[in-house]
């Protein structure tokens, strides 16, 4: 199933792709937190989508899920990242946060914060969390997604890494996590381990990768989170970007005001922003 939500920012409502890619109307609670839970999105699999209303002009596509309980994000977990931004390869994975607040719809402005010189891009692949993970071994980590998504873990490099402290300073600014269109179920997308993911900026790929070049593959991810908490529905995880970032660039380049961004992860649907100043 491939699941989304429509309407204006703060009044989306669900709804799902049919097979000739209309939006579907739902019924019931919107997708955030146990709104994604594997018994939820068990019960849609009994709907008759042909027969639900059609959503002739949905209108803006907003984040495919709703406010979340935690928006994790793994770093450096593509080896040719790492060397692009000169760190060594982590031994076990970088975890780290994004402000729920960030999350934005995939085709929301992406703003660039007031002081910023160095907002970047990152194509990520998402994970939701569809069932309480704590735990668990990697044998048993896909079975707690409920599904994955297209994500831009936008990032501002000074904020992030040049004034101290924790990354989330450079992740969490609002419209900094698009997230979606869809939200795609599991069993759609079989093994997470196989998906293209690429980003151009103005019209030039800069990003271009596959997820079998992960340093930690989805299943050790979870697993490894686990052991330090417990993963609850509607969490999401953005699982690291590959090479190709303004900052590993020479000369490092960063996000002016209309910029273009267009991404993808294969499968998952595609994302396009235009960065603007803030106001």
């Amino acid at each position: 199933m491939k699941l989304l939500r429509y309407g204006p920012a703060g009044q989306e409502q669900p709804g799902i792709l049919d097979g000739e890619g209309r939006v579907r109307a739902l019924s019931g609670p919107d997708f955030a937190g146990r709104g994604v839970s594997l018994e939820r999105l068990d019960s849609l699999r009994d709907i008759d989508i042909a027969s639900l209303p059609v959503v002739d002009a949905p209108g803006r596509i907003g984040p495919c899920v709703g406010t979340v309980p935690n928006f994790f994000c793994i770093g450096l977990n593509y080896a040719k990242h790492a060397a692009e931004s000169g760190m060594d390869v982590p031994k076990e994975p970088i975890i780290f946060s994004k402000a729920s607040s960030a999350l934005s719809g995939p085709d929301d402005p992406v703003i660039i914060p007031r002081g910023s010189q160095k907002s970047d891009w990152e194509v990520e692949l998402g994970v939701v969390i569809g069932r309480e993970a704590l735990y668990v071994s990697e044998a048993e980590a896909l079975d707690c997604v409920a599904g994955y998504c297209t994500i831009n873990d936008v990032s501002e490099r000074e904020f992030q890494i040049e004034k101290g402290g924790q990354w989330i300073k450079g992740k969490s600014a609002p419209s900094f996590g698009p997230t979606g269109p869809w939200l795609v179920t599991a069993d759609e997308v079989g093994d997470p381990q196989t998906l293209r993911l690429w980003l151009s900026l103005n019209g030039d790929v800069v990003q271009d990768s596959n997820t079998d070049d992960m340093i930690f593959s989805v299943a050790e991810i979870v697993s490894y989170m686990s052991r330090f908490m417990k993963l609850q529905p509607g969490d999401v995880i953005a699982t690291g970007t590959p090479s190709g970032v303004g900052m590993g660039m020479s000369p490092q380049r960063f996000l002016r005001p209309g910029d273009v961004m267009e991404l993808e992860v294969e499968g998952l649907g595609k994302q396009r922003q235009e960065a603007v100043a803030a106001a």
